[in-house]
């Protein structure tokens, strides 16, 4: 535990106490009535109050949408099942910034919406909502599927025979089995929306602005760190609770259930009515997830391939270097970033997988989760101001970038891992020590092989969200080395039509990055019922 605790310490709760200190300390003294004023204002109420309904109403409309196909995937056995499966969970791994940008092509200027019927929605919570749905649409599905593709089929079969009613035996049975599934589900989908950026930052316009948004305009356009504080200390403490919340519908899951081969409960579908969910499905994911994507790819090749020919040129203005070299540049910080987080990350999951692990412990394991919901723009503005003095004076260095996308990774690292280390038998271990084996040649040769898959997909998952990682990176990534969601939020900050362009060849490659890295996973992936 050494190792992650030192590391979390100094790259996570050092740079955002730097930032709270900065913004409520004055004269070596604390003042904390600031927190008072800056939550007494009425923009800064109504910032909160935008971040909480639309968190909500995101939740509400991913849950409507997304149950039925957890339902599909977890009941019907239909051809192309695994390839659907890979198309669902592509868009978890994008970037939020290419999720902007393919939203923005569907629905802005000039988009598939304004050239069929001269309809705008880029600048209203529709377009937010829809593209949240699209975000976290795997989050219901896998989470919800997984459990439901393990409840045994014939205890609701049992309720019928008895007499209860098709949707009976559902209520009664099956929806209190999933109940936990769903909270979780709900509270993830919850936690990515109440802190969205990259969304929020590109279709939200100046009119709407969540808490990291605007953290980020109170950094970096108005420079104060007061009022981004106190914003950052509210969003610390509502991410707190909602993962205190999370761990405990997590337990309850686990704990509370009889559950049998996923492979077992999936049938045919049978009847008019499966046949016309499995279709609804189908369009759904066609429309919403599909179709976004489809139509960045289209806008982007506008006159041919010029957009992406003109990647190839430096201008001087946006960048010191030819945009393309962001592909490059994101591809080396992202393999640093996976190599860190893959170390702290199955460090502290060999930690808490072990059965005599303390209270202590397994309380590290809320903490680790932190990162994913904690201001990501407060991280990399904190890098600045904490990181400055030896002997960790970084501000110059590369080595910035993958530390900040390395804290993104670690809690899929964990998460991935731990179910499969919890799976090994202590007593292999055991044996092995019996036999004169050395705590590192227990792991080499009892361990490692078992949970070699399971470290390859972690890796897979780092590397897909480091690369595009975008809160912190924005203030960190120097003009000469910019990453690719970096470079595409500079694109689309500059009107023209070549700028705009340019910004839709970038998403598009950046999608075709992140959508092979999650294909390869699902090759790789062959337990459907870990914990994401």
């Amino acid at each position: 535990m050494a190792v992650p605790v030192a590391f979390f310490a100094v790259f996570f709760a050092w740079p955002v106490a730097a930032i709270v200190a900065r913004g409520l300390k004055a004269d070596g003294r604390w003042r904390l009535g600031r927190i008072a004023d800056v939550v007494g204002q009425s923009d800064i109420r109504h910032v909160l109050w935008f971040t909480t309904w639309q968190a909500l109403a995101s939740t509400a409309l991913t849950l409507l949408v997304a149950l039925p196909a957890a339902y599909v995937f977890a009941r019907l056995d239909f051809p192309g099942k695994n390839v659907l499966r890979a198309v669902v969970t592509v868009p978890f791994v994008l970037p939020t910034v290419v999720v902007g940008t393919a939203f923005l092509a569907l629905v802005g200027r000039g988009g598939l919406l304004d050239e069929l019927w001269g309809v705008r929605l880029d600048t209203t919570v529709w377009a937010i909502l829809l593209a949240h749905v699209f975000f976290n649409y795997a989050v219901v599905v896998r989470t919800v599927g997984g459990l439901w593709s393990q409840l045994d089929p014939r205890q609701e079969e049992a309720a019928r025979m008895l007499g209860a009613s098709p949707l009976g035996a559902w209520r009664k049975v099956t929806l209190p089995a999933l109940a936990p599934a769903v909270a979780a589900a709900a509270l993830m989908v919850f936690l990515f929306t109440f802190t969205s950026f990259g969304v929020v930052q590109i279709l939200g316009g100046p009119t709407f602005s969540t808490l990291e948004v605007e953290i980020y305009r109170q950094t970096s356009e108005i420079f104060d760190l007061t009022t981004a504080a106190v914003l950052t200390i509210v969003q610390f403490v509502a991410v707190g609770a909602i993962l205190v919340v999370h761990a405990w519908t997590v337990r309850r899951r686990e704990s509370a259930l009889r559950l049998v081969a996923p492979e077992t409960t999936a049938r045919r579908p049978r009847g008019a009515g499966q046949w016309a969910l499995l279709g609804g499905v189908l369009a759904t994911v066609a429309v919403l997830l599909v179709l976004p994507p489809a139509v960045l790819v289209r806008r982007s090749l506008d006159g041919g391939f010029g957009y992406y020919r003109a990647l190839g040129d430096a201008d001087g203005g946006t960048f010191l270097v030819a945009p393309i070299e962001s592909v490059v540049n994101s591809l080396q910080y992202a393999v640093v970033a996976t190599a860190v987080a893959l170390v702290i990350g199955g460090l502290a999951a060999a930690a808490l997988a072990r059965r005599d692990a303390g209270r202590l412990v397994r309380g590290f394991d809320a903490l680790l989760m932190l990162p994913l919901g904690v201001s990501a723009v407060t991280v990399g503005f904190g890098f600045l101001i904490a990181l400055d003095k030896p002997p960790l004076d970084l501000r110059q260095s590369w080595i910035l970038v993958p530390l900040a996308q390395a804290l993104v990774g670690v809690p899929f690292v964990v998460r991935t891992m731990l179910p499969v280390l919890r799976a090994v038998d202590e007593r292999l271990r055991e044996a092995a020590a019996v036999l004169g084996a050395s705590p590192w040649r227990v792991w080499r040769e009892v361990d490692l092989p078992m949970v070699r898959r399971a470290l390859l997909i972690a890796a897979g998952f780092a590397f897909a969200v480091s690369l595009g990682e975008f809160g912190a990176t924005v203030f960190i990534a120097r003009p000469d080395n910019p990453t690719l969601p970096v470079a595409v939020a500079r694109l689309l900050s500059r009107p023209g039509d070549l700028n705009y362009g340019q910004a839709m060849a970038l998403s598009t490659i950046l999608m075709v990055v992140c959508a092979v890295a999650l294909l390869v996973l699902e090759r790789l992936r062959t337990d459907r019922t870990g914990e994401f």
